[in-house]
């Protein structure tokens, strides 16, 4: 028996729902507190904007995951789905546990870095440091390379060069989150048809929380992600290019190129980042410190208005995620 569409369709919608009432009280609190973004060098906005979008989508995430538990443990869901779920998370809990210690810290070091910017080497150690906790779990790439000391090397390379890929294409209202929402869409529906419906839904359920954020950052934005959202969003796109098995030998159609699907989801971003990094490193820069060379600031340049240069970006990101799931 296949798991049941409503379960897919519940973690999504979910997620949607408590992020969009999440927003407004995160709003709230950190227009309070004055944990706002303000207006000034190479910023568009005129008036301060709460960075509340990273706490918001993590109290989505936190909120949909919760209300699956507590429908497992009563069985309110379809007995197949109870089954299915309640085998997933006792199987997975030491991984998913690892992962939402890993998206708290990657939310507390990107709203440390908004309050009191850090210094690029101490925001790259906590980084390594939830990247490494996350791989010690067992959450790794492999690569078919049998060596531990291999998969650790690159797990971590690959979480921190996702991370700091979404990071850097912060810089438009809506760029970071549409992004992430589209990749967490597609790495959603390849798990889903490959039959890992635990990673589906968790897949789903990011989708969900960042098209509920959406609509308060796009096209005018009342709040930022900030970097304790660009860094949740990374960090979990990076996690969800890592759980689906996208080779396997029980799959229908095996094929070792499988692996390389998660390069196609986020091209968009990992270009980007290359980019940039190629650009600043050959004008003699630290590829680390902020300019307008991104591809939305490009295609800006080049005559679209910046909601049309982030639709723009959204389509071949859509694009990307259409040829993985094909």
């Amino acid at each position: 028996m296949t798991f049941p569409l409503n379960a897919y369709l519940l973690a999504f919608l979910g997620a949607f729902a408590a992020t969009v009432m999440a927003v407004p009280l995160w709003r709230s609190l950190c227009q309070r507190r004055g944990w706002v973004d303000d207006p000034g060098h190479r910023k568009i906005h005129h008036t301060p904007v709460a960075l509340a979008g990273g706490p918001a989508v993590f109290t989505g995430v936190i909120t949909v995951l919760l209300g699956a538990w507590i429908a497992v443990h009563f069985r309110w869901l379809d007995p197949d789905a109870v089954g299915k779920l309640a085998y997933g998370l006792g199987r997975r809990a030491p991984q998913l546990l690892a992962i939402l210690v890993g998206a708290a810290g990657m939310v507390a070091l990107g709203a440390w870095d908004d309050l009191r910017e850090l210094r690029p080497s101490v925001k790259f150690c906590g980084q390594c440091a939830v990247a490494l906790l996350v791989a010690a779990a067992g959450v790794r790439v492999t690569l078919f390379v049998p060596s531990v000391a291999f998969s650790y090397f690159i797990t971590v390379l690959w979480i921190l060069t996702v991370t700091n890929a979404l990071n850097f294409n912060d810089n438009m209202n809506g760029l970071c989150g549409g992004l992430g929402m589209i990749a967490a869409l597609s790495f959603g529906i390849i798990a889903a048809r490959n039959g890992q419906y635990l990673v589906g839904s968790m897949a789903l359920l990011v989708a969900g929380a960042l098209l509920g954020f959406l609509p308060y950052n796009f096209p005018r934005a009342t709040v930022f992600l900030g970097d304790s959202g660009s860094h949740l969003v990374g960090f979990l796109l990076a996690v969800l290019a890592i759980l689906p098995h996208f080779y396997s030998t029980k799959l229908t159609h095996p094929s070792r190129l499988a692996v390389f699907h998660p390069l196609i989801v986020l091209a968009v971003p990992l270009l980007d980042l290359a980019s940039v990094v190629w650009i600043r490193t050959r004008a003699g820069k630290p590829f680390w410190i902020g300019d307008n060379q991104h591809f939305s600031h490009r295609l800006v340049r080049a005559g679209m208005s910046r909601p049309s240069a982030v639709m723009t970006l959204w389509a071949a990101a859509l694009a990307g995620g259409l040829l993985s799931c094909l």
